[in-house]
């Protein structure tokens, strides 16, 4: 077996596999990213209506307590 054969059959395969199984765990990584921003946006969307919404009903039953 020549070199140029090895080279081809056994390392070329193996450094592709390296390379790719890298550039996969980039993507996830902005995957997860871009999830978590899209989390953060609706919770504090939801906090911020929400909590007008309580806001104004701690306001009236105190006043009602009054």
């Amino acid at each position: 077996m020549d070199l140029i054969s090895y080279w081809q059959g056994t390392v070329a395969p193996y450094i592709r596999a390296r390379f790719a199984a890298k550039s996969e765990r980039g993507a996830s990584l902005v995957e997860y990213a871009l999830l978590v921003a899209l989390i953060a946006v609706v919770c504090i969307v939801a906090v911020t209506l929400l909590g007008k919404n309580a806001s104004s009903k701690f306001s009236s039953v105190g006043s009602a307590v009054q």
